[in-house]
């Protein structure tokens, strides 16, 4: 694990006061168990402490710390639940953690205008459930939904199982109100369904994991509540034809709600956690779920149960309730849970491919995972071509850590030769930062620099992510 020795102090006992007359003595936070809590993310191997948490529960607040820092040169790291899995809340420099967990209000749901306000501290299964309570729909599920906080999946532009359908956050964030390290309050979008004056900042923000301002209000779209859905599995006596029933699905005009992949090994250790009763001697599985109205869905679903027996399925079935489906969903979520208990560290990837390159990517996973003799567990969004290859280790044992490191760096390296990307919805943060070159080149990587200078010439916002810092301002040692 990464840890991190004090070089200097970047805060004075006078600007300790300072932040403290801002947001409360109660809200500052820098004792040595509470700056430990913060020294790291549901991201394994990373971690280094901050010299202080900051919890502010205004946009003014916000405005205060951040014109405060950028004055003394002190980074600040936004920060939610902290279930990101690319590093990108990790204060590698130091500085001020920001939690913007106070931020939890809804604000307004406009059932006129289809949209919802709130604050970024939101968490995501709040979100879904007030909006549903009232015949609407917000579609990103990511799998953290009843921890993370909206905040946070804008920040990494989080994606989820409903993917394939509806898109990932960044197609329903409409607007949002930020404040840029001087200090300034600003706001960009808003309601309106098209709006194209100037740059278009929000998409801007969207996925720019703190690194360039910090999000205090946002502007939601919402959909209409789908009037039913219904669930399959299919399982299959190899990885191949499962991945041609998801082109064959696709290739016949059927986009369903939800499309997710298992290999074996996952199927193993969700059935032991969940208790479904799973045909494990199967290669792998598709968990289907299409939405929508009645007859469309009985449709659909029929179809699909087809195609899948045509592909080679060995069975096809259909959940005969809504509950039956919600259970085989939920296990789908807990497949990191699960996975977790095995080793004492998890680490789960998400390379991405075109979708008629599933089949090879999987095949890839499993080619690398046997030449580095590394134990990789497969699974995730078929249907959008995100799969979560998630190999468990044990940080301790160094010499495994760097076979896992280079069968990773292969398996990215293989996505991108399919036409691929090293990050389908996690993000870039410090975890993937000497990878982005690839997918990006140079020229992009010096663009992408001289924005982020744009917006935060000092580099105190969340410095260290994205692509390295110039300057460190901590002496990093590994153990």
């Amino acid at each position: 694990m990464q840890s991190e020795v004090k070089k200097e102090t970047l805060i004075t006992p006078e600007l300790k006061q300072q932040f403290i007359s801002i947001v409360g003595e109660k809200w500052y936070l820098d004792s040595p168990n509470e700056l430990y809590a913060y020294s790291y993310d549901a991201t394994p191997i990373f971690q280094s402490m901050p010299d202080a948490v900051i919890i502010p529960q205004t946009t003014q607040e916000v405005a205060e710390i951040l014109k405060l820092a950028n004055e003394h040169l002190i980074p600040i790291v936004p920060r939610g639940s902290g279930t990101n899995l690319a590093a990108s809340t990790i204060p590698v420099h130091g500085g001020i953690v920001l939690n913007m967990n106070r931020f939890n209000q809804i604000y307004e749901i406009d059932q006129q205008n289809l949209t919802a306000t709130i604050g970024p501290g939101v968490v995501t299964a709040d979100l879904h459930g007030a909006v549903e309570a009232v015949g609407l729909f917000y579609p990103p599920d990511p799998g953290s939904m009843r921890i993370s906080t909206v905040g946070g999946n804008m920040a990494q532009c989080a994606g989820g199982m409903r993917g394939l359908k509806y898109g990932v956050t960044k197609d329903y964030i409409m607007g949002l109100e930020y404040v840029l390290p001087t200090g300034e309050i600003m706001r960009c979008g808003g309601k309106n369904v098209k709006d194209v004056a100037g740059y278009d900042m929000t998409r801007l923000l969207v996925g720019s994991e703190g690194t360039l301002a910090v999000v205090t209000e946002i502007t939601l779209k919402l959909v209409p509540l789908p009037e039913t859905k219904r669930t399959l599995v299919a399982y299959y006596a190899n990885l191949v034809d499962a991945a041609k029933t998801v082109e064959k699905i696709i290739a016949n005009k059927i986009v369903p709600a939800t499309m997710e992949f298992l290999d074996q090994g996952t199927m193993k250790v969700v059935d032991d956690f969940a208790k479904l009763n799973l045909p494990l001697d199967m290669k792998s599985m598709l968990l289907i779920e299409q939405d929508g109205p009645e007859d469309v869905v009985v449709r659909d679903i029929e179809k699909i149960a087809e195609i899948a027996k045509q592909e080679g399925a060995v069975e096809v079935k259909v959940a005969d309730t809504l509950e039956e489906g919600a259970k085989l969903l939920a296990a789908r979520r807990a497949a990191l849970s699960a996975l977790s208990r095995l080793r004492p560290t998890t680490i789960l990837e998400d390379a991405t491919v075109p979708r008629s390159r599933l089949a090879e990517i999987v095949q890839e996973v499993e080619r690398i995972a046997e030449k580095y003799q590394v134990d990789i567990c497969t699974f995730g969004h078929a249907g959008d071509g995100n799969l979560h290859p998630t190999c468990m280790t044990d940080e301790r044992n160094q010499e495994e850590i760097h076979r896992v490191e280079q069968a990773f760096a292969e398996i990215f390296e293989a996505a991108l030769r399919l036409g691929g990307t090293i990050t389908g919805e996690h993000g870039v943060g410090a975890a993937k930062m000497n990878y982005l070159h690839l997918k990006v080149g140079e020229g992009g990587i010096e663009l992408m620099k001289r924005i982020k200078e744009a917006f935060d010439p000092n580099n105190i916002m969340n410095p260290g992510k994205m692509f390295p810092s110039s300057t460190r301002r901590r002496l990093v040692v590994k153990k």
